[in-house]
C-alpha cells in the first residue's frame, strides 16, 4: 500500500469532487457529448466554444490557496478546483465528466543534446539559448527516447486515488504522451531559429538530415510507447490537436482488441510554428515531409495551432491522410479558409486572445469579431478555441463575458443556417 492520505486532504478532496461528480451526472453533459460527437463527424450542429486560460490560469485560481499538503494531492486539487472553476463560470461547450485520470510515474531520456537556456528576470518573461548543434557530425550525438514507468509507484498513487474518490468519481491510469511531434520547435532549439531558416537556403542536406533525424528518433519513440500498452484513447472528453474535444465513433479502429491501444486508434496532431515564415513550397519540403510519418499512423489528424496555414491548405488536404481538423489562427485568412474548408473540414478558429487581454474590454469588439467570423464560414463546420490567453488583466469576469458572447453568436449563426 501507498502512503496513507490524512483526513484533512481526503476532506478537501472528497468534497470537491463531490461537487465535479454532480455537475457531470446532468443532463446537460449527454447534450453536449451528442454535439461533439455530430461536429466531429462533420454533421450539422451549431459551432462549438472552447474556453482555455491557459497562461491566464495564475489570474483566476492562485495555487498559493490550495489547501491539501501532500505534493501530490496538492496538484489533484488544483486539477478539481480547475474543473469546477470553468464548470461554473464559463458558459462554454466542455464537458465535465466523472473521469480522474492518474499519470504514470515514469522517466524519459532526453535527446542527449540540450541547449542552454539564458532565462530572465521577469516572471514569464523571454528567454534567450545557445544552441548545441554547430556542425553536422553533432547530429551524431542525438539519442533515441526511451520511457520507462514505474510501475509499483504508478499503482501506489492508483490505489491512493481509489481511496479517496470511491463512489464518487472513476479512477483511469494513463496519459498523453505528446503534444505534437514539435519537430521545427525541437530543430530550432538544437540548432537555432534564424540558422535553421539559413540551413534551409545556404545547407538543405543539412537541414533535412536534422529534420530526418529528428523525425525517427520521435517516431522510434511513439511506436515504443505502442509497443509497451502505454498509449492511452483520446476518441471522448480529451483534448485533441490545438483546440477541440475528441468524442468520435470513428476511434478506435475497428480491429482494437478492447485494451492494447495503437497509433491507428487514437486522433493525430502535427504543427510548425517556428517555420511561420516559410514559403508553401519550402513548407512542405521541409516540414510537412518530415511530420507525414506520424500522421500516417494514426486514425484521425489534425493540424496546425497558431501558424496561418491559408495559403497552404491545399497541399495540406492533398497530403494529410484522415485530416479532419485544422487550425485557422488569427494571422489566418478568415474568408479564403472558410472557401477553401467548407463542410469538408472542421474550421478551428483560434480568436485573437488579445481583446481579451487588452487594458479595455470591449464587449462590442468582441461580439462583432466573432459574428463577422461566423458569417463569413456560414455552411462550414466550426468551433472556436479560445486559447494562448497570458493575461485578463487581473479581472477574471472577462472570460466569463467572453464565453457567454461567443455561446450567444454560436447559437445566433446556428439559427440563421
Amino acid at each position: 500500500m501507498g502512503k496513507a492520505v490524512s483526513h484533512s486532504d481526503n476532506t478537501i478532496l472528497r468534497e470537491l469532487a463531490k461537487r465535479v461528480a454532480e455537475i457531470a451526472a446532468r443532463p446537460e453533459q449527454d447534450r453536449k457529448r451528442q454535439m461533439w460527437y455530430d461536429h466531429n463527424a462533420l454533421r450539422a450542429t451549431k459551432p462549438m466554444v472552447l474556453v482555455f486560460p491557459e497562461g491566464g490560469w495564475v489570474e483566476l485560481l492562485d495555487e498559493n490557496g490550495l489547501r491539501c499538503q501532500d505534493p501530490l494531492l496538492r496538484g489533484w486539487e488544483y486539477e478539481l478546483r480547475r474543473r469546477l472553476y470553468v464548470a461554473e463560470h464559463f458558459n462554454d461547450d466542455q464537458i465535465t465528466d466523472n473521469r480522474f485520470l492518474v499519470s504514470y510515474v515514469h522517466t524519459t531520456t532526453g535527446l542527449g543534446l540540450e541547449a542552454r537556456r539564458i532565462q530572465p528576470n521577469t516572471d514569464r518573461g523571454a528567454y534567450v539559448w545557445e544552441p548545441p548543434v554547430k556542425q553536422r557530425k553533432d547530429l551524431d550525438k542525438l539519442q533515441t527516447l526511451r520511457t520507462e514507468v514505474d510501475c509499483e509507484a504508478t499503482e501506489r498513487n492508483r490505489q491512493r486515488a481509489e481511496e479517496v474518490f470511491e463512489g464518487l468519481l472513476e479512477v483511469h491510469v494513463g496519459q498523453s504522451w505528446w503534444w505534437s511531434p514539435t519537430l521545427t520547435w525541437d530543430w530550432a532549439q538544437l540548432r537555432g531559429l534564424e540558422q535553421m531558416m539559413w540551413d534551409m537556403v545556404d545547407d538543405p542536406e543539412f537541414a533535412h538530415a536534422g529534420l530526418r533525424r529528428l523525425m525517427e528518433i520521435k517516431l522510434e519513440w511513439m511506436k515504443s510507447l505502442e509497443e509497451q500498452g502505454l498509449l492511452m484513447l483520446n476518441n471522448g472528453n480529451d483534448y485533441v490537436g490545438s483546440g477541440g474535444l475528441g468524442f468520435t465513433e470513428e476511434l478506435p479502429a475497428d480491429d482494437f482488441d478492447g485494451k492494447h491501444v495503437r497509433l491507428r486508434d487514437i486522433w493525430g496532431f502535427a504543427e510548425a510554428q517556428e517555420a511561420v515564415g516559410l514559403s508553401p513550397q519550402m513548407w512542405n519540403e521541409f516540414v510537412l515531409e518530415y511530420n507525414l510519418p506520424f500522421l500516417e499512423q494514426c486514425g484521425l489528424n489534425c493540424f496546425g495551432c497558431c501558424e496561418p496555414l491559408t495559403d497552404r491548405l491545399d497541399i495540406l488536404k492533398e497530403r494529410v491522410p484522415r485530416l479532419r481538423r485544422i487550425s485557422i489562427s488569427p494571422w489566418a485568412d478568415r474568408e479564403k479558409a472558410a472557401e477553401s474548408l467548407g463542410r469538408d473540414y472542421i474550421y478551428s478558429w483560434k480568436p485573437n486572445p488579445a481583446q481579451l487581454a487588452a487594458m479595455r474590454f470591449d464587449e462590442n469588439k468582441v461580439r462583432s469579431y466573432i459574428r463577422e467570423t461566423l458569417e463569413m464560414t456560414r455552411g462550414c463546420v466550426v468551433e472556436i478555441v479560445l486559447k494562448d490567453t497570458h493575461t485578463c488583466n487581473n479581472q477574471p469576469e472577462r472570460f466569463d463575458r467572453w464565453a457567454q458572447i461567443a455561446q450567444e453568436e454560436s447559437l445566433r449563426a446556428a439559427q440563421q443556417q
